[in-house]
C-alpha cells in the first residue's frame, strides 16, 4: 500500500475537479485553454487539501520512528526502579507503518511541484489568460497586446510589494540575502495576501453556512426567498435584453455601413458570428451591400471601435443567455417549492407535482424514490435533517473560532484541533488522525470556497451553475483558489500545532511546511501577523451574525433578502406575482398540448380507418379497368383536374401574395421598424386574412 493512497487520491481529485468545472463551465463553447487553465488551478488546490492529511500521518510516523531510534535502553536491566521513574519513550512496536505511508523523498518533491505550479498560474498565467479571454481583438497578436497592456499595472503593483520586502531584508544588518531567503520572502508575500482575504471569507462562511441550513428548515422560508430572487432576476433579465438590443442595433448600423469589399469587413463578419442566430438572420446582407464603398463621402468606424464593439457583443450575449437559463431554473425551483407547501397538508402522503418533468426518470429512481418516499423526505424528514446538520456545523464553527483565537498557546494547549491530534498521536491511531485532519481542513475549505462560489462582484465575477459561467469568472475563481489554498493549509497546520514556527518545538516538520522555508527571515510576519490577524475572525463572525454587511448593502441600494424590510416584502410580492403569471402560462401550454394529443388519439384512428376503408372500396374499381390503359390514365387525369380545380377555388379566397414571397421570413410584424419598408410576410396592415373573409 506504499504510495497507493496517494495515487488513488490524485485520480479521485481529478474527476472531482472535472465534475465541478463541468457544472459551471461549458466545454463545448468555451476555449480549450480556458478550460485547461481553470481545471489545472482547481485540481491543484483540491489536491493540496486531500493530500495534506496523508502528509500529517506520515510526519507523525517519522517522528515516532526517530524518537524510538534515538531512545537507548538503560545499561542495567536489573534496576527496575529506574523504569518506574523514567518517561516511557515510543517503543518500536507502537511505531507501525500506516496504511497510507508515503516513502521519504516523495512528498517534498510533490509539494514543490504543486505549490510552484499553482503560484505560476495565479500570478502570471491566469491573469494574462483572463485579459486575453475578455479582449475583443480580432487576431491573436491583438489580444496578446491588449492583455499585456491591461496586466502592466497589475504586475507592477505586486513587484512594488515584493520590492518593499526586499528593501526591508537588505536594510536589516542581521540578515544576509540568499536565494532561499528571497524565495521565503516571495512565499511570505503571497501567503500574507492570501491570509488577509482568507480570514474575511472564513468569517462569513462560519456563520452563513449553518444559518442557511437552519433557515432552510423553516416553513416557507425558501419559497419566500425564491420569490425575492425571481423579482431581482426578472429585473436583471430585462436589463440584459435591453442591453442586447442596444448592442445589436449598433452592430446593424456597422453591418450596413461597411460593405463586402471594405478592409474591415472580416472584422464585421467575426462580430456577426458572435451574435444570436435570430439577429444574424435579421441582419442578413441586402442587395445594395455589393456596392463599392467610397472613402471620401462616407465615414466608417475604426478598428479600435470594432474591437470595443466585439467585446461588448461577447459580454452582452453571454449575459443574456445566462439570465434566460437562470430564469427557467428558478421557475422550476419555485414551482417545486410551491408543490412542497401544498403537499404538506396531504392526507394521502403522496407527493403530487403540478408539472411533470420533461425528462423521463430512471426506473431505479422511480422504484426507490416513489411519490410516497418523496413525500416523507420533502415534507417530514428534510427539515429535521437540515436542523441536525445546522447544529453540527455550528459546533464546528465554534471550535474553529476558539482555535483561531488560542492556537498560539502551547502550554497549556488550548486549540481543540491540536488537542484532538495530540490524543491520536499518543495512541498512534493513524486512521483517526487522517479522518480528523480531513474533516477539519474540509470544513475550513467549505467555509472559504462556498463564499467564493456565492459572492458576486456586480457582473464582472459571478459563478453561475448549469454551464452559465463565462471565461473571465472561471479564470478569476482559479486565481482565488490558488491564492487562498496555501495560507489555508498553513493556518490548519498552525491550529493543529504541526507547524514548528507555531508550536516552538524542535520536531520534524511536515513536508508541506518544509518547502515554505523558515519565516524567521520576516519575524514581524511570523510572530505577529500570522498569529494575531486570524483573531479578527471573531469580529467578522459577529458582524455576519447580525447581518451588518447585508444591511449596509441594502442601504446603498443593493437589495438583499431581509425579513424585516419593506423593500424585501415588496420584492417578494412582485416575485410571487411573476411566478403565478409564469405558472398560468405553462399550464395553458400543457393544456393545449394535452388537447392536441387527445384530438390526435381520438380522430387520428378514425381517419386511418376511413382511409383504409376508402382504399378497400377504390381498389376493386381500379381492378376493373386494369385491362384498359387509356381509361386508367384518363381517370388519373380527371382526378388530377378535380384536385387542381379544388385548389384553384381555395386560392381564390386567399390574399394575393407578392412575387418574392418567402414563407421562411414570415413575421407577425409586417413592417420592419428599422427600415420602414414592407417585408414579404404575405399580408398588409390594412388587409388581414382573418378579417376580409369573415363573412365568406
Amino acid at each position: 500500500m506504499s504510495g497507493a493512497a496517494l495515487g488513488l487520491e490524485i485520480v479521485f481529485v481529478f474527476f472531482l475537479a472535472l465534475f465541478l468545472l463541468h457544472r459551471y463551465g461549458d466545454f463545448k463553447k468555451q476555449h480549450r485553454l480556458v478550460i485547461i487553465g481553470t481545471l489545472l488551478a482547481w485540481y491543484l488546490c483540491f489536491l493540496i487539501i486531500f493530500i495534506l492529511p496523508l502528509d500529517v500521518s506520515t510526519t507523525i510516523y517519522n517522528r515516532c520512528k526517530h524518537a524510538a531510534a534515538n531512545s537507548s535502553p538503560p545499561e542495567n536491566s536489573n534496576t527496575s526502579g529506574s523504569f518506574a521513574t523514567a518517561t516511557p519513550a515510543p517503543s518500536q512496536h507502537l511505531c507501525f507503518k500506516p496504511w497510507s505511508y508515503i516513502p521519504d523523498g516523495i512528498m517534498p518533491v510533490f509539494w514543490r511541484v504543486v505549490y510552484w505550479t499553482s503560484q505560476f498560474l495565479t500570478w502570471i498565467l491566469l491573469p494574462f489568460m483572463q485579459s486575453y479571454a475578455r479582449s475583443g481583438g480580432f487576431s491573436i497578436t491583438g489580444k496578446i497586446k491588449t492583455a499585456l497592456i491591461e496586466n502592466a499595472i497589475y504586475y507592477g503593483t505586486y513587484l512594488l510589494i515584493f520590492g518593499a520586502f526586499l528593501i526591508y531584508v537588505a536594510v536589516n544588518p542581521h540578515l544576509h540575502l540568499e536565494w532561499n531567503q528571497l524565495q521565503t520572502i516571495g512565499i511570505a508575500a503571497a501567503n500574507t495576501w492570501g491570509l488577509f482575504l482568507l480570514v474575511l471569507l472564513l468569517g462569513y462562511g462560519l456563520v452563513e453556512i449553518p444559518r442557511s441550513y437552519w433557515n432552510g428548515a423553516k416553513k416557507g422560508y425558501l419559497l419566500m426567498k425564491t420569490y425575492f430572487k425571481a423579482a431581482k432576476l426578472m429585473t436583471e433579465k430585462a436589463d440584459a435584453e435591453e442591453n442586447l438590443e442596444d448592442i445589436m442595433e449598433e452592430v446593424r448600423k456597422v453591418n450596413e455601413s461597411i460593405k463586402y469589399n471594405h478592409p474591415l469587413r472580416k472584422c464585421v463578419d467575426t462580430i456577426l458570428k458572435k451574435c444570436p442566430t435570430e439577429y444574424q438572420e435579421k441582419m442578413g446582407r441586402n442587395m445594395d451591400d455589393y456596392e463599392d464603398f467610397d472613402e471620401k463621402h462616407n465615414t466608417y468606424p475604426s478598428e479600435k471601435s470594432l474591437v470595443k464593439l466585439h467585446k461588448q457583443v461577447i459580454y452582452s450575449v453571454q449575459r443574456h443567455r445566462r439570465t434566460q437559463v437562470q430564469w427557467q431554473i428558478l421557475l422550476d425551483q419555485a414551482f417545486y417549492l410551491e408543490d412542497v407547501a401544498k403537499n404538506e397538508a396531504s392526507v394521502a402522503h403522496q407527493f403530487v407535482h403540478t408539472f411533470q418533468s420533461p425528462e423521463p426518470e430512471n426506473r431505479l429512481t422511480q422504484y426507490f424514490y416513489n411519490p410516497t418516499v418523496e413525500w416523507y423526505w420533502e415534507c417530514l424528514l428534510r427539515p429535521w435533517f437540515h436542523r441536525i446538520l445546522a447544529v453540527i456545523l455550528s459546533i464546528f464553527s465554534v471550535i474553529v473560532v476558539w482555535s483561531e483565537c488560542t492556537f498560539f498557546s502551547t502550554r497549556p494547549v488550548l486549540s481543540l484541533f491540536a488537542v484532538f491530534i495530540q490524543l491520536a498521536e499518543n495512541t498512534y491511531n493513524y486512521i483517526y488522525i487522517e479522518i480528523a485532519c480531513f474533516l477539519s481542513i474540509f470544513f475550513l475549505s467549505i467555509c472559504v470556497y462556498s463564499t467564493v462560489f456565492r459572492i458576486r462582484v456586480f457582473n464582472y465575477y459571478y459563478l453561475a451553475s448549469h454551464h452559465q459561467t463565462d471565461a473571465y469568472s472561471l479564470l478569476f475563481s482559479g486565481m482565488l483558489f490558488c491564492r487562498l489554498t496555501p495560507p489555508l493549509c498553513l493556518n490548519f497546520l498552525g491550529l493543529t500545532h504541526m507547524d514548528s514556527s507555531i508550536s516552538h518545538q524542535n520536531t520534524q516538520p511536515t513536508a508541506y511546511t518544509s518547502i515554505m522555508g523558515s519565516m524567521k527571515v520576516l519575524s514581524f510576519i511570523a510572530d505577529g501577523f500570522y498569529i494575531y490577524y486570524p483573531m479578527l475572525v471573531v469580529i467578522l463572525c459577529i458582524a455576519t451574525y447580525f447581518s451588518l454587511g447585508t444591511r449596509c448593502l441594502n442601504l446603498l441600494g443593493f437589495q438583499q433578502f431581509m425579513g424585516d424590510n419593506d423593500m424585501t416584502s415588496d420584492l417578494v410580492d412582485e416575485g410571487k406575482e411573476l411566478i403565478r403569471r409564469e405558472k398560468r402560462k405553462r399550464q395553458r401550454q400543457e393544456e393545449g398540448e394535452n388537447r392536441r394529443r387527445e384530438w390526435k388519439e381520438r380522430y387520428g384512428q378514425n381517419r386511418e380507418d376511413s382511409t383504409r376503408n376508402r382504399n378497400v372500396h377504390t381498389n376493386p374499381k381500379e381492378s376493373n379497368f386494369s385491362d384498359v390503359n387509356p381509361n386508367r390514365s384518363a381517370s388519373k387525369y380527371t382526378r388530377g383536374n378535380n384536385n387542381r380545380t379544388e385548389r384553384d377555388r381555395i386560392e381564390l379566397l386567399q390574399d394575393p401574395e407578392p412575387m418574392d414571397f418567402n414563407a421562411d421570413t414570415f413575421t407577425d410584424d409586417p413592417l420592419d421598424p428599422e427600415s420602414g419598408r414592407y417585408q414579404p410576410g404575405g399580408r398588409y396592415l390594412s388587409m388581414s386574412r382573418s378579417r376580409i373573409f369573415d363573412d365568406v
